[in-house]
């Protein structure tokens, strides 16, 4: 076949290489597509492995911070804060908007952008640490909070991606109001306060919604460094952190160059650093009372932690009056050259229980003077121990006009020998009543009482009655061997003041936790009936001869009121324990190193101070008598004059000039009258 003269045959063309740059860009996009696939995946797998190990966000929602509880006296006057961590926990919307500034500020200033990374802040960050410029923090708010909630202190790459991780998952979770609260109430400030409500207490002595600008700054400033920043530390450092703070609030256009101005200018109004000693309480004597009652029912840590609001029982007019009067006794002792040094006062209201004042020293408590002899103190109470035996004698049936020996006796001890109880003034009186008995405080009268009646049986009624201290089974229990505390006594007196119910002291009122809710509530409390009122009138009547012409003389005060001394035969301790229907004080007098007083009675300083006190704290209360329980005791004419009283059936058998009208106690054939009181003893009671 011709081929046309056209046709020419094909020819195969070879491709021009593809330029040396192309083929390198090539290869680089492929590497560099691999690396990144590479590092996406390195780091999805990274995150993937933190995230498996993240703690449980959910437990922010339940999270109970450490808080403080705060101690109040019936007045509303704080006492104390008590606390590991001293926090004050507030909604969000009770800290103003220019505190929030303030701390966003200086914090995050992204804070209401980001979720919960600041990508932005950490390049910022960066640059200025190579830049060598002011130190800036790359730490968000959150990341923060996810860091003091969850994570430990430790500096490391891990830790700070699982900060991140964590914040971005509470950002998720939660809105930015809810996130500024919890951190807000959470950080560390310095000088034990954490959260800006203690903080703001601490340094400027108010509420975090009554700080102004130039206080909130500083409090937004503390944070990063409280040791360095701390006005308390260095007042120039604080003051220069502070206009840091007020540099960024005004580049974040929270406020302008001249109120920063201001705010910078202004005063701090510092409250001033308290003593670390006495952790700034107020009346301390009642107050580490209350704060060791309220350890013994609540636990330590609860009290330190829980943020309990304790409404007290303390009267601070009462209070001031009562170490008033401790400073003034102590000083008349050592004017009339008596030797004592120290003096001690508890005073309760007897319908209630209420401890309204207590004094454990002369001379205020101090760093150098904490021990509270009201209550940690047990002192042998002398004669005015007394009081337990008589009560448990008329409740037995024997009648105030029974007629006991005030004779020479002695009783064979373990060793051979002979105790030959004996009254300071070395007399007796011969045969005599008991109300003249108690009066004038015959021993021997009251030794053979505890005889006749049983020494168990005292101990139980005392125990009853109040004393918590323990009581040793012998005979001198009856004028008061075995040591007790005020508090003892003023316990056990209020129950006749009482009219024989008995009401356990306490320093509180009401107790309430950190959400509100009553936990405990004293103003019910739980009420006893020891002795009938029958016996209390009867013992409140010859308590009140004790003061009219007894022993007691000193502590006459113009109004109904009863009461018993107490001396120690070496004169180491001396008493005065006494009531009106409305108040009851016990004063006690005595050396801490247990060295004998130059012939202190109860009826001199101590009477003198309890009706210094009773006559002041009762000025402005009516004077009334002690309730007559009509059908509980017979009130029947003396022959000289006046009535005597007596529980029904114990009265008189017959008329003045009759020869029943005044009994006489055989010790070997006393029997109590069918229908008295039957008491089984207890055992020794644990303070």
């Amino acid at each position: 076949m011709r081929r046309s003269r056209f046709h020419t045959p094909h020819v195969r063309r070879l491709k021009r290489p593809a330029p040396m740059w192309w083929r390198i860009l090539r290869v680089a996009l492929v590497a560099v597509f691999f690396v990144v696939l590479f590092a996406a995946g390195t780091i999805a797998g990274v995150i993937a492995s933190y995230s498996q190990n993240l703690p449980d966000i959910n437990r922010m929602a339940d999270y109970q911070p450490e808080r403080s509880t705060h101690l109040y006296a019936r007045d509303g006057t704080l006492l104390a804060n008590l606390y590991r961590q001293n926090r004050v926990w507030v909604p969000i919307d009770r800290i103003p908007p220019i505190v929030r500034e303030a701390f966003v500020s200086v914090e995050d200033q992204h804070f209401y952008q980001h979720h919960g990374v600041d990508f932005q802040g950490i390049i910022r960050a960066a640059l200025a640490d190579w830049r060598h410029e002011r130190f800036q923090g790359a730490s968000t708010i959150t990341q923060q909070l996810a860091r003091a909630l969850f994570l430990s202190g430790e500096v490391s790459v891990s830790r700070k991606i699982q900060e991140a991780l964590l914040a971005m998952e509470i950002e998720r979770f939660y809105t930015k109001d809810e996130i500024l609260e919890r951190y807000l109430n959470l950080i560390y400030f310095g000088s034990q306060a954490y959260g800006v409500e203690a903080a703001a207490h601490t340094y400027f002595g108010k509420s975090v919604s009554h700080l102004s600008v130039g206080q909130a700054a500083l409090l937004a400033g503390l944070p990063a460094a409280p040791s360095d920043y701390s006005p308390y530390v260095n007042l120039s450092h604080a003051k220069q952190r502070q206009a840091h703070v007020l540099e960024r609030m005004v580049a974040a256009g929270y406020l302008t160059p001249n109120q920063a101005a201001a705010a910078y200018a202004a005063p701090l109004g510092l409250a001033g650093e308290r003593s670390p000693g006495l952790q700034g309480y107020a009346y301390p004597y009642f107050t580490t009372y209350a704060i060791d009652q309220l350890e013994s029912t609540f636990g330590k840590q609860a009290t330190y932690e829980a943020g309990l609001q304790v409404y007290t029982t303390l009267d601070p007019h009462l209070q001031k009056l009562a170490q008033d009067c401790i400073n003034w006794g102590v000083e008349s002792a050592r004017a009339e050259g008596i030797g004592a040094d120290q003096e001690a006062m508890v005073a309760l209201r007897p319908s209630t229980g209420e401890i309204l004042a207590m004094v454990g020293g002369a001379g205020g408590f101090s760093l150098h003077n904490q021990f509270n002899r009201a209550w940690q103190t047990r002192r042998q109470p002398g004669s005015s121990f007394k009081v337990y035996v008589y009560t448990a004698a008329i409740d037995s049936g024997m009648p105030p006009s029974a007629i006991m020996e005030d004779t020479p006796v002695s009783y064979p001890m373990g060793d051979g020998s002979l105790w030959e109880p004996k009254d300071d003034d070395m007399s007796y009186m011969g045969a005599i009543p008991l109300r003249t008995a108690l009066a004038q405080s015959r021993n021997i009268v009251a030794v053979k009482l505890a005889q006749l009646i049983g020494v168990d049986r005292v101990i139980a009624y005392a125990q009853r009655m109040g004393v918590r201290s323990p009581l040793e089974a012998n005979l001198s229990l009856a004028l008061g061997t075995s040591g007790v505390s005020p508090l003892d006594m003023a316990s056990g007196y209020s129950t006749l003041a009482n009219q024989g119910v008995h009401i356990e002291p306490s320093p509180f009122r009401i107790v309430k936790d950190s959400l509100g809710t009553t936990i405990l509530n004293n103003r019910f409390p739980q009420q006893v009936e020891v002795v009938g009122a029958g016996t209390a009138y009867i013992m409140d009547s010859m308590m009140e001869s004790v003061i009219q012409s007894g022993t007691g003389t000193n502590a006459q005060i113009g109004r109904p009121a009863a009461g018993k001394t107490g001396t120690t035969s070496s004169y180491r301790d001396a008493w005065f324990i006494g009531f009106t229907p409305d108040l009851v004080a016990a004063v006690w007098l005595g050396n801490d190193n247990y060295s004998p007083m130059n012939e202190s009675y109860g009826g001199n300083i101590p009477a003198r101070t309890w009706a210094r006190f009773m006559t002041a704290a009762l000025a402005n209360t009516p004077k009334h008598d002690f309730p007559f329980p009509s059908g509980e005791v017979v009130k029947v004419a003396n022959c000289g004059g006046g009535y005597e009283y007596y529980l029904p059936g114990t009265e008189p058998l017959g008329t003045c000039s009759s020869p029943g009208s005044a009994r006489r106690v055989d010790i070997n054939a006393y029997q109590p009258p069918e229908g008295a009181a039957t008491l089984q003893p207890l055992p020794t009671a644990t303070p």
